[in-house]
């Protein structure tokens, strides 16, 4: 091969090794490092695009119950432990058609294509299983909020997401007053 021949591609070798950098760059930014569930950036344009496919997708917040407690007690290595089994639990309940994602913190969200396709009292006993790190076995509970799209007068992601959150928050006001399931 000549050399200008060599020159001239050295450049498009460098871009094309500089693209697919950048995409594996921007798909783990897309990712919880610890959960490996989708961050909230990540989910979002997916959960929007699932929104306008199925009327009836059922949008979910899940917020661990007391988790700072685990924490304090157990320390930030059970804390993760605690994360990472509810996200595999979540994602595991959400199967190949629904998305699951780590909002952040103990905070973490999911869409399913439709309500008659999954059971909220599997998620609530999923989550609701102990978590054993470093021989101690670790009781964990989440409160669950839910909405389904088709039951809003607007059916946008921010207003399922808003109306999921009342519900997770009135969800857990009565767990703690009747100390019922969430």
């Amino acid at each position: 091969m000549e050399i200008p021949a060599i020159a001239a591609a050295l450049p498009a070798v460098g871009w094309a090794l500089h693209t697919v950098l950048l995409i594996r760059r921007l798909a783990s930014a897309r990712r919880d490092p610890l959960t490996g569930l989708h961050t909230r950036a990540g989910w979002t344009a997916r959960a929007e695009r699932l929104l306008t496919k199925n009327p009836g997708a059922l949008v979910l917040l899940i917020d661990l119950d007391d988790f700072k407690t685990i924490n304090d007690t157990h320390g930030h290595a059970a804390g993760d432990a605690v994360l990472t089994a509810t996200a595999e639990r979540l994602a595991q309940w959400c199967g190949r058609h629904g998305i699951a994602a780590r909002l952040g913190g103990d905070e973490f969200a999911a869409i399913v294509p439709e309500i008659g396709a999954v059971n909220l009292f599997d998620l609530w006993s999923a989550l609701d299983q102990p978590v054993t790190h470093n021989g101690h076995t670790i009781p964990i509970s989440a409160s669950v909020g839910h909405c389904v799209q088709s039951q809003l007068p607007v059916a946008t992601l921010t207003d399922a997401l808003s109306a999921a959150d009342a519900d997770m928050y009135a969800t857990k006001g009565r767990s703690r007053r009747n100390n019922t399931p969430r």
